[in-house]
């Protein structure tokens, strides 16, 4: 068979749990920075290929087909994402790790997936990456930080809800899968749909908002997004992190662990 069954999979990630909770601080914080800056790749890579675009629903479709190749490298590379981390609820249901073991991992992960989305968002900004169209991905880049600071809090609570659940079905459809296209396959139909739909994933926001941040302390990038009425007054430190940051890594938590109990408690609870 070229794919497992769904007990076959849940038990899997159950089982390889108990791993991701006790590796060391130095190797999940490295595996994390590499899972943040390839999200974030896959970010700078959608901003350039649809800033240019004024249709919406063709945007949102070049981003939806581009973005999840960052999860499908994030996975064969077994770097570690908090947002795909969420489905350790599995294996703390299973008694296969620690509640102190999984909020550890998603600490030391959550952090690392910042670094390394903040180095991606410093680097493309900082190096000229946003100079394309004579600084037109830099104003796209400020315009979608800033609209992504004003989003109201039950949005980003439930816009994160949403696009958890659909990211942590990427993992285990890539999971369940034999074969590398499999792998592929299973990892990018459900990040496609959530692309498409425009549903929040904190860690994705790390970079679009970060480089936002820095692309208007950049008084180039700054003067183009104000010659071309983009409203900053939103896009502040706390409204990233408070405003944004917050709403969204609580709904993805929520999408992704309630995923997770659903999908135990219909396949391997026993009766």
């Amino acid at each position: 068979m070229h794919y497992l069954a769904p007990k076959e999979f849940l038990d899997r990630y159950a089982a390889g749990g108990t791993a991701k909770t006790q590796k060391s601080a130095g190797k999940l914080l490295a595996l994390s920075l590499l899972a943040g800056a390839l999200i974030a790749l896959g970010c700078a890579a959608t901003n350039t290929a649809v800033h240019g675009l004024e249709n919406v629903g063709l945007a949102r479709t070049v981003s939806g087909l581009l973005f999840p190749f960052g999860l499908c490298m994030v996975i064969v590379t077994g770097a570690e994402l908090f947002t795909g981390n969420s489905l350790l609820v599995l294996s703390l249901l299973e008694r296969k790790c620690t509640l102190s073991g999984l909020l550890r991992n998603w600490a030391l992960v959550y952090l690392g997936n910042f670094l390394g989305a903040l180095l991606a968002a410093a680097g493309c900004v900082f190096f000229g990456q946003l100079n394309y169209s004579a600084g037109g991905l830099a104003v796209y880049t400020v315009r979608l930080a800033a609209g992504k600071c004003a989003l109201p809090f039950l949005s980003g609570f439930g816009l994160g809800i949403f696009c958890n659940v659909l990211v942590c079905l990427g993992v285990l459809l890539a999971l369940s899968a034999q074969d590398a296209a499999g792998r592929f396959m299973g990892a990018f139909i459900p990040v496609c749909y959530f692309v498409l739909c425009g549903f929040e994933h904190c860690v994705a926001n790390m970079y679009y908002i970060a480089a936002g941040l820095l692309a208007v302390r950049n008084p180039q990038y700054l003067q183009l997004a104000q010659e071309a009425g983009v409203d900053l007054s939103a896009l502040t430190v706390p409204n990233f992190l408070l405003g944004n940051l917050l709403p969204v890594t609580l709904g993805n938590i929520l999408g992704g662990a309630g995923l997770a109990a659903l999908l135990w408690y219909a396949h391997l609870k026993k009766d």
